[in-house]
């Protein structure tokens, strides 16, 4: 018989004064940093949730007999929070002592096994799986790239403890270790390291005058001083980059998005532009990633995964409204079709309505 709302909040209780470590303390002020019900959030969950053991419970009978009731794992997984299905986890392996993890790894396969997984993780171990998998197994800096540099400081300094803490390294000697180095290295390295203010105030006196100093660090002369670059963007609050923004386009007549492109190549241009676009428009921006993985030939899965994941219970309704502006249909039906079986139906339960 399921508890509601009071068994949770007992258990809430019991969790945070008996079982949760650093770690865990750790994921926890990252959720609230990061997104705790963000009300542009796509993710649907029961008004009253059941109990994370009934959860548990039913997890565990879909995983019995023959095959897996991979229907049921959906159904309950994808409509869960980030702090839900941490209860759910530590729930599972009280219960049958065995971590719900490496249960839904020998279950589940392929693309479906991927995306479960990655959604399983707290937003903080998430991170650090994306940029660990990217920098030190795929060796593809893509998706390092994108998660370092669309986060807040504050979700930053979170993001390197627990990555010191499940990898046993620092970030940023995985960083130094596993990019080429130059520019792109340069800039991931100041960006993770250098405190920036994350308010919304913007000194429009200083905004105008980095428009002047971007636009002398670049167009204006030949070659690009690429340290400039580095010190503005890691430097100033994502408010004051979009300022910055605005300001080089009624100075110069194009968007300082243009400019990067005209000035920098590569994975220097990618981060720096990243940046920009989540300062200024990160709707467009993760919008724009998703339209890239699905277009033309085949599907870029790993991208697709990584930003549905990622962005569900953030800004995934932004996102969306931004992709059917642009391309005169719904994401999901996008992801329709270029997705099949459980794998689609996952990745649209957390989509969330076809609007």
């Amino acid at each position: 018989m399921h508890e509601g709302c009071d068994g949770f909040q007992k258990l809430h209780t019991e969790l945070l004064h008996s079982t949760l470590r650093s770690e865990l303390l750790l994921d926890a002020v990252y959720n609230i940093l990061f997104h705790r019900r963000n009300k542009m959030a796509t993710l649907t969950v029961p008004p009253v949730p059941p109990h994370p053991r009934d959860d548990a419970l039913q997890l565990y009978r879909a995983f019995k007999g023959f095959g897996c009731d991979t229907s049921a794992v959906i159904n309950i997984l994808a409509h869960r929070d980030a702090t839900q299905r941490a209860y759910i986890q530590q729930e599972y392996k009280t219960m049958y002592s065995e971590e719900l993890s490496k249960r839904l790894a020998s279950e589940l396969s392929g693309k479906l096994e991927t995306a479960v997984l990655l959604w399983l993780h707290d937003p903080a171990g998430r991170d650090a799986t994306i940029i660990r998998k990217s920098l030190v197994e795929v060796r593809s800096i893509e998706g390092a790239t994108e998660v370092i540099c669309s986060r807040t400081p504050s979700q930053l300094q979170y993001l390197k403890q627990i990555y010191h803490s499940r990898f046993g390294v620092y970030l940023e000697h995985d960083i130094q270790a596993n990019t080429s180095p130059g520019d792109h290295q340069k800039l991931l390295l100041a960006y993770i390291s250098t405190p920036r203010p994350e308010g919304p105030e913007v000194n429009r006196e200083i905004a105008q005058k980095d428009a002047k100093v971007l636009y002398k660090a670049g167009e204006k002369k030949l070659g690009t001083d690429e340290k400039t670059f580095i010190h503005i963007f890691s430097e100033r609050s994502a408010a004051h980059l979009a300022a910055v923004s605005s300001y080089y386009h009624d100075m110069y007549g194009h968007s300082l998005k243009k400019a990067i492109k005209n000035e920098t190549s590569g994975a220097f241009e990618h981060a720096l532009l990243t940046i920009v676009q989540c300062a200024t428009h990160p709707g467009k921006y993760f919008a724009k990633v998703l339209h890239k993985a699905m277009k033309g030939l085949g599907t870029d899965d790993s991208t697709l995964i990584r930003v549905i994941v990622t962005r569900t219970e953030v800004d995934m309704q932004y996102i969306k409204a931004e992709y059917s502006k642009k391309h005169k249909k719904t994401l999901n039906d996008a992801v329709h079709s270029e997705t099949s079986g459980h794998y689609r139906a996952f990745l649209l339960a957390l989509l969330g309505p076809n609007i």
